[in-house]
């Protein structure tokens, strides 16, 4: 299991059980990055929590963070219970800095997460998600997830990559 799942893994399980927040360990790189945590029990989605931009001092504090509050604060799932904590499993997203897209074909859904803008709203989807196959598939989720009608807003659309570690 990589060190950041691991990580994730340990904050959940101390909040869960202690509400206490853990302190990263001291061997983690200082690079600021945005991050994403997924919790999945048993292969169903529980919990997804991120960010785009890094708001936290290094990315072990943006894991920590992310993976509480996916456990806690997901608006689509009640908070993650004791019991729950020996079948869940994560997968901790390091995500490079958004990039505007000038045109759609520089997309690719294998290998890009987006974020799609108008006004206020923005959606995001992560790179690589079973069943987004094509970049309208994409596009239009991602426009869901935000509530934005492409057909009558004006989108702005950025692009990212993603490490994914399970």
């Amino acid at each position: 299991m990589s060190p950041y799942v691991l990580l994730a893994k340990s904050a959940v399980e101390s909040y869960v059980r202690d509400k206490k927040i853990i302190k990263p360990a001291k061997n983690f790189p200082a690079k600021k990055s945005g991050v994403f945590v997924t919790i999945e029990n048993r292969g169903k989605l529980r919990g997804c929590i991120g960010t785009y931009l890094p708001t936290r001092e290094s990315i072990t504090q943006e894991i920590i963070h992310n993976a509480i509050a996916a456990a806690t604060e997901d608006y689509r799932f009640g908070p993650i219970q004791k019991e729950e904590l020996p079948e869940l499993s994560y997968t901790v997203y390091i995500l490079s800095e958004p990039e505007l897209v000038k045109n759609i074909a520089e997309l690719d859904p294998k290998k890009y997460g987006i974020i799609v803008k108008t006004g206020a709203k923005s959606g995001l989807l992560l790179p690589d998600l079973e069943g987004i196959d094509t970049i309208e598939q994409q596009i239009s989720l991602a426009c869901q997830k935000a509530r934005i009608n492409p057909e009558n807003e004006t989108i702005i659309i950025y692009k990212f990559t993603a490490e994914k570690y399970e």
